[in-house]
């Protein structure tokens, strides 16, 4: 009995995984008492629930996630920018190589001039013999005035030719040193044959045509007299010592002495090894015996062809000759050749002259 009773309080007490119903029990079961229904609690899911925790492992992954797409996103805008400098820099060189370009067809184009005369089209051959004519035309023209040039020209040049050869016969008129000369042979003045040296006598060249005067290449003496001075024309001497005594028109109180020598420039030799170097000048009295010494010089060919020298006559005397001893020469080892001599000075009367001299007249 005492197990019925406890079955069947074991069989009232409501389980937790039973139902219990307040209605619609069956006929005859145990009426239930609702007062145990109302002192179980109510249970609340969402209390007796723990919120939901993030874990490590997932936020590490997120973290890794966030970091890829940043690195793949910086790697996009580098790529980005390097294409846009790669992009910028193309277009500058094609930029600069273009400009480079364009000078040098714009400098093509100022210096190489276009081809004006060029035909644009193919000629015919009547056409191409009509343009031949037309220039063939226009150069016996051009040629004409050549000519016409050319005789003007010759006409002024030898205008200017005759005019250049007068004033050089004026100067040679006037004379160079700007003083008279009386070693003129045109004035008057000659050579003392017996008192000059003798002619230089080249035995190499001495054939038999000359001989004859009008063969004979030698000048005489008297061509220093004369004021023709081309390359050789001069009066040649043997050895480098000589004189010459010039017979002057009257007597003259000699003031100066004039040599002249071509300048080595127009030599045929090359050089003016042959021209006198040292050379004393003497005054000879009227007995044709006493010699008054007048100075001593040196002829430089270095210098001017033409070279005045002033003589020491002071006081001063009055001559009627004039001696030239060539002292040296400039190396020549056969012969001296004299070309020009000049004698200037005062010509005097006869009372002057004696006055002068202290001689007879």
């Amino acid at each position: 009995m005492g197990r019925k009773l406890s079955a069947e309080a074991g069989a009232s007490e409501p389980q937790p995984g039973d139902r219990l119903w307040r209605g619609n029990q069956p006929t005859g079961s145990p009426v239930v008492s609702e007062e145990p229904l109302a002192l179980l609690p109510t249970l609340d899911l969402r209390q007796e629930m723990p919120p939901p925790r993030l874990s490590k492992s997932f936020l590490s992954l997120l973290f890794q996630v966030l970091r890829v797409s940043l690195s793949l996103a910086g790697d996009a805008l580098v790529s980005v920018y390097r294409e846009v400098c790669s992009i910028r820099f193309l277009f500058t060189a094609v930029s600069l190589l273009s400009l480079f370009l364009a000078v040098i067809w714009l400098g093509l184009l100022y210096l190489v001039s276009p081809l004006e005369n060029e035909p644009k089209e193919m000629l015919t051959l009547s056409e191409y013999h009509e343009r031949v004519r037309s220039q063939g035309q226009q150069l016996q023209q051009l040629q004409a005035e050549l000519d016409k040039l050319h005789k003007e020209v010759s006409t002024v040049r030898a205008a200017n030719s005759e005019r250049v050869a007068k004033l050089v016969f004026q100067r040679l008129s006037e004379d160079f040193v700007r003083k008279p000369d009386y070693a003129l042979s045109s004035v008057g003045a000659s050579i003392d044959l017996e008192k000059t040296s003798h002619d230089y006598a080249d035995r190499n060249t001495a054939y038999f045509w000359n001989r004859f005067s009008f063969w004979n290449y030698a000048r005489p003496p008297a061509v220093i007299l004369e004021p023709d001075v081309f390359p050789g024309n001069c009066w040649a001497f043997e050895g480098d010592q000589g004189h010459v005594v010039i017979r002057l028109p009257g007597r003259v109180e000699l003031s100066d002495i004039t040599l002249q020598h071509p300048p080595p420039s127009v030599a045929h030799s090359g050089g003016a090894n042959s021209a006198p170097r040292d050379f004393a000048v003497f005054g000879l009295q009227v007995d044709d015996e006493t010699e008054v010494f007048l100075g001593k010089f040196t002829f430089d060919v270095e210098k001017s062809e033409i070279q005045t020298f002033h003589l020491q006559n002071d006081p001063p005397a009055a001559f009627p000759k004039v001696k030239i001893q060539i002292l040296s020469n400039w190396g020549h080892p056969h012969f001296t050749c004299l070309y020009r001599v000049r004698a200037h000075g005062v010509r005097t009367s006869e009372g002057v002259e004696g006055s002068a001299t202290g001689g007879p007249h």
